[in-house]
């Protein structure tokens, strides 16, 4: 009783902040001292890897050329910045989000426990009371807690931890993406970083929706005029130029390094803001409060929280 009591404390006091509302907290993580920034290890242009030797199903995995482009952003918020040019590796990304059929099987393979299963529980924003609860049974099958619907296949999977996305990540010979691959993947090699998102600067071209956002007024109501009141099915919003599908909206991705400020950032992050890194927004996400869908848009929770609107992909880092 006391562990999940506990457990409830840390994710109310971050889950604003994961929903992109930013909200003070005393949450403490286990980050060293010493560890000031998130640096950003460059190479040589020459190193970068065209050819690969490793294997890789092509059907579900795309190779992300490494490359030289802008990262961060000057015009969003503090954290977002200083943008800066770096030099990457390449890289295999999953086009889709782990999917909840794609959860299953490992699970089944595997008899893993998540966390939420391990506390009894997990966060969901009820939209009945506008608020956020605690809910008992809530975990990667039941997202919404064991008294409402089975998630289906389709979706995203949700209410795994960083800990529990890294693990499946591990099991397949794979990780969680930087937030550097993130956003070079997402931004389509760095060649949209001159827009807001990676279809352009508007949530709706030709009257459509081009992620899965909450439409309207949160927290008062959640808007489904983009078709969806939660997640929706992954890949039903067209994928960017690399072939690689919900990179805005939809869920928030976890990613494998701390959010920390860039280097040459002067703000001191508050423990409020150093969890691990989220990036790509989620169907929570609503322009009047939030713009977790923008290309440079950060965010983080502790490595032990489970949400309702938090998913991932992996990526596999590649070897010569």
């Amino acid at each position: 009783m006391c562990h999940s009591l506990q457990y409830f404390k840390i994710l109310l006091c971050l889950l604003f902040f994961s929903s992109c509302i930013n909200d003070t907290s005393k949450n403490k993580t286990n980050i060293s001292s010493n560890e000031k920034f998130y640096e950003i290890e460059n190479i040589n242009e020459n190193d970068i890897i065209s050819n690969p030797i490793d294997q890789y199903d092509a059907d579900k995995m795309v190779f992300v050329k490494g490359g030289k482009f802008k990262f961060g952003s000057d015009n969003g918020l503090n954290r977002e910045s200083p943008e800066h040019e770096v030099i990457i590796q390449s890289f295999f990304m999953d086009k889709n989000l782990v999917s909840v059929e794609d959860f299953g099987t490992y699970v089944n393979k595997t008899n893993y426990i998540t966390e939420a299963e391990l506390f009894g529980n997990a966060i969901v924003f009820d939209d009945s009371i506008n608020s956020w609860k605690l809910v008992d049974g809530a975990n990667w099958q039941f997202p919404l807690g064991n008294r409402n619907k089975i998630a289906m296949p389709n979706h995203p999977v949700t209410q795994v931890s960083w800990n529990d996305a890294l693990a499946y990540c591990e099991f397949y010979d794979k990780t969680l993406p930087t937030e550097v691959q993130w956003e070079f993947a997402a931004s389509e090699r760095g060649e949209k970083k001159n827009q807001l998102f990676y279809w352009g600067n508007d949530l709706i071209v030709n009257d459509e929706y081009m992620c899965n956002t909450w439409a309207s007024g949160y927290p008062n109501t959640i808007g489904s005029n983009d078709g969806f009141k939660y997640t929706s099915p992954i890949g039903h919003f067209k994928e960017n130029s690399l072939g690689i599908f919900d990179m805005a909206g939809n869920v928030w991705e976890w990613c494998y390094n701390w959010h920390l400020p860039y280097e040459g950032n002067s703000q001191i992050f508050p423990n409020d803001l150093r969890g691990k890194a989220q990036r790509g927004g989620s169907f929570l996400c609503n322009p009047n409060y939030c713009h977790g869908f923008r290309l440079s848009a950060r965010s983080a929770t502790s490595p032990e929280s489970s949400l309702f609107h938090v998913g991932f992909r992996c990526v596999k880092n590649i070897s010569e």
